[in-house]
């Protein structure tokens, strides 16, 4: 048999300006306007043929049914709320897979990871190392950190911190036979580059800096190996430096220069549309959001 049911709309509206006497708290709290809240309850006394409200100057006061209905739907909303409570705090719980690529994984989230597991010893992660085809969110991936510019369609994704590149070296290399005392001094030494030569053309093409080299140098497919051989002192990276900052404070690696530049691209944390406020995504999603505010206070 089909059961008609008032509007949830209009629902809301009654229970929330029953419970403060008051069309205009009931749209504060509701986040519409007044007008909205009272059309929502003439269209609810009309549903039930019914007066709800007696209206009598400027206070608000509710008529015998209308004070039955309210206390039955009071009811009615808590059960809601603690059956909602309750399925959220399941769904904070068990495993969720986060996917991410190497490096990221390597120099930033594992080194961090420990503390999530201590602020929510409910869940459990599953790091997955993986390198992206760009936009494609597996079903089987609960969140992920994606690189590029935040431009993702299906995706809901989150920056998370502004990046910058400059020059690193190990600092043998910068007390060596070659000084760095400028920019122009990049072109005695060997350049290391992350996946293709285009960021240090851009970059040296922005400090002005001509007469170096660009396509010499080997190429490496991951970061942390860019960071890996300028702390053998292999050469000269244009580090990242979210990525650079475990090798730049144990001293394997050093900024010679004091130009920076702030990247194009970033980190995103990522997740399926819509999923972002879901039990332990929304978990993990809080802590790596929170974690990054503080470190970059400190940049």
């Amino acid at each position: 048999m089909h059961r008609r049911l008032p509007p949830l709309n209009a629902l809301k509206a009654f229970e929330a300006a029953a419970r403060h006497l008051s069309f205009t708290r009931a749209a504060d709290e509701l986040f519409v306007t007044q007008a909205a809240v009272s059309h929502q309850i003439k269209a609810l006394e009309e549903f039930l043929s019914l007066k709800l409200f007696i209206r009598r100057n400027r206070t608000l006061l509710l008529t015998e049914e209308g004070q039955a209905y309210f206390l039955e739907l009071k009811d009615i909303f808590k059960n809601l709320q603690d059956a909602t409570e309750r399925l959220l705090a399941r769904g904070s719980k068990g495993a969720i897979t986060v996917a991410t690529p190497p490096s990221f994984a390597s120099q930033w989230l594992v080194p961090r990871i420990s503390k999530f597991s201590l602020a929510y010893p409910d869940i459990d992660v599953r790091l997955k190392a993986v390198d992206f085809d760009e936009g494609f969110l597996a079903d089987d991936i609960d969140v992920a950190i994606y690189y590029g510019r935040g431009r993702w369609s299906g995706i809901q994704a989150e920056k998370l911190h502004t990046e910058f590149l400059t020059p690193l070296c190990s600092p043998s290399l910068f007390q060596g036979s070659k000084p760095l005392n400028s920019l122009a001094d990049l072109k005695h030494h060997v350049l290391l580059h992350d996946s293709s030569r285009a960021i240090w053309k851009m970059w040296l093409k922005h400090f002005n800096v001509y007469g170096v080299n660009v396509n010499q140098g080997p190429v490496f497919s991951h970061s942390m190996m860019v960071m890996q051989a300028a702390a053998l002192g292999q050469g000269i990276a244009l580090g990242n430096s979210v990525l650079a900052k475990p090798e730049l404070d144990a001293g394997r690696l050093i900024m010679p220069f004091e130009e920076k530049l702030e990247s194009r691209d970033a980190y995103y944390l990522v997740c399926h549309e819509g999923q972002a406020e879901m039990g332990k995504i929304a978990a993990f999603r809080d802590w790596v959001m929170n974690l990054v505010q503080e470190e970059q206070a400190y940049v």
